[in-house]
């Protein structure tokens, strides 16, 4: 079933012109072949799948870049759309509607993310060096910052640390959760700016640019989730890894900024994700009611199901106008819009939860198998209550944002 993309009125041409060529994409040249497009990376795929699968995947991302639909998170001078943040999100949430869609338009992490802070925090030959080579694709990167020892939850917890020596610096700790971490070229690392000899005290925070050859960089596995054996989630120890001064990204002192600048517009970036995922769910659950015949009728008769369509929608509904206020506030600069970020980072992978399971139940034993996708829509709405913050702390900051609000003598205005 093609996603269903129309024009919508109060938008400006230029992004309901992103929506609809989008979508005719995906639509004709990525859900039809869907299942061909990602063949080659199944274990058992022979070479000659493999082949057919890399070759039809070359030819969609041609055609993305014909449409001047490539890479909607860069500016034009390195290949990009240079479109601002709305009409991102806005794109995002057709690209989630098919699997692996956001791929073919140049949009893959942990390389896009790393891409936005090369480009906005990367000195003339750190983006020479390092982000030109990952637009081309000669190069892949990984995010690095999570630690076992601390809790993700509080970036004051790190205790990865970099102390300079001349003109290096040289960085000991130890990292998991650190993406594409089986394949990456370089990683950036968040850690802290030691003293040498005052390692009891916290350094100031920064990111610097590690290359995954460089002697100490000892990946220990690819961490296995969901009952898979591997991914390429890596835990790495970093043993007196020495790297150049000039491989910090910004300055020192600016690594919880940038690191704030890539998880907040992840957070909105990941929620429109959930809403086009919530979207092709919906359909699929929809699409089962209308052809499904049990018990002498059509699951679309029976009451049971039709509270499923109207729990659906209403989650889904409800999601998605949350997270399109959260990133026009964000668009527009608003200070509460840290408030409506963290509330859709709560509501909506579990709204998105509630849908997948709802699909997955009309589906039946389908519904877990591989021929659909539901399946991994459903492990990726749980992982995402606890990606970039879990539940809990973005409830506490939501509360004492609002009440904060309150006790300067304002109330909430709700229809801001």
């Amino acid at each position: 079933m093609p996603i269903n993309v129309t024009p919508i009125a109060g938008l400006s041409d230029h992004i309901n012109d992103i929506r609809l060529r989008t979508a005719r994409i995906v639509n004709e040249k990525i859900l039809p072949d869907e299942a061909v497009l990602w063949r080659g990376r199944q274990g058992q795929a022979s070479d000659e799948e493999r082949a057919e699968s890399k070759a039809l995947r070359v030819k969609v991302q041609e055609k993305v870049k014909a449409e001047g639909l490539w890479a909607p998170h860069l500016p034009p001078e390195y290949g990009g759309m240079g479109i601002d943040f709305l009409a991102h999100a806005y794109m995002n949430e057709i690209l989630a509607y098919a699997v692996g869609a956001a791929s073919l338009f140049g949009v893959v992490a942990p390389n896009s993310g790393n891409q936005t802070i090369l480009a906005k925090y990367g000195t003339a030959e750190q983006k020479e060096k390092w982000l030109l080579p990952l637009v081309e694709g000669t190069m892949q990167s990984g995010f690095s910052m999570t630690e076992p020892e601390n809790a993700g939850s509080d970036p004051r917890s790190i205790r990865t640390s970099a102390v300079r020596e001349g003109d290096e610096w040289v960085i000991n700790g130890h990292k998991w959760f650190t993406s594409n971490g089986l394949y990456a070229d370089f990683f950036i690392v968040m850690c802290r700016a030691a003293e040498a000899g005052g390692e009891d005290r916290p350094g100031q925070m920064m990111q610097v640019i590690v290359p995954t050859s460089t002697p100490g960089v000892i990946i220990e596995r690819g961490i296995g989730i969901w009952g898979n054996a591997s991914s390429d989630h890596c835990e790495v120890r970093y043993d007196n890894v020495r790297v150049p001064a000039e491989n910090v990204l910004g300055q020192v002192g600016d690594g919880h900024r940038a690191a704030q600048d890539r998880l907040g517009a992840g957070r909105i970036f990941h929620c429109m994700n959930s809403v086009g995922q919530m979207w092709r769910a919906f359909d699929l659950m929809v699409e089962r009611m209308l052809t499904r015949e049990v018990h002498g009728g059509l699951l679309k008769d029976k009451q049971f199901m039709q509270g499923f369509v109207a729990d659906s929608y209403m989650d889904l509904q409800s999601a998605r106008l949350m997270t399109i206020h959260a990133a026009e506030k964000v668009d527009k600069g608003d200070p509460q819009a840290r408030t409506e970020i963290s509330a859709i980072k709560v509501f909506v992978p579990a709204a998105y939860s509630r849908v997948v399971d709802r699909a997955i139940q009309v589906w039946g034993a389908a519904g877990v198998s591989n021929d659909l996708p539901l399946a991994g829509m459903y492990l990726t709405a749980r992982t995402l209550r606890i990606a970039d913050g879990p539940d809990e702390v973005h409830r506490i900051l939501i509360a004492k944002n609002v009440l904060h609000h309150y006790e300067k003598g304002g109330s909430w205005d709700f229809a801001g």
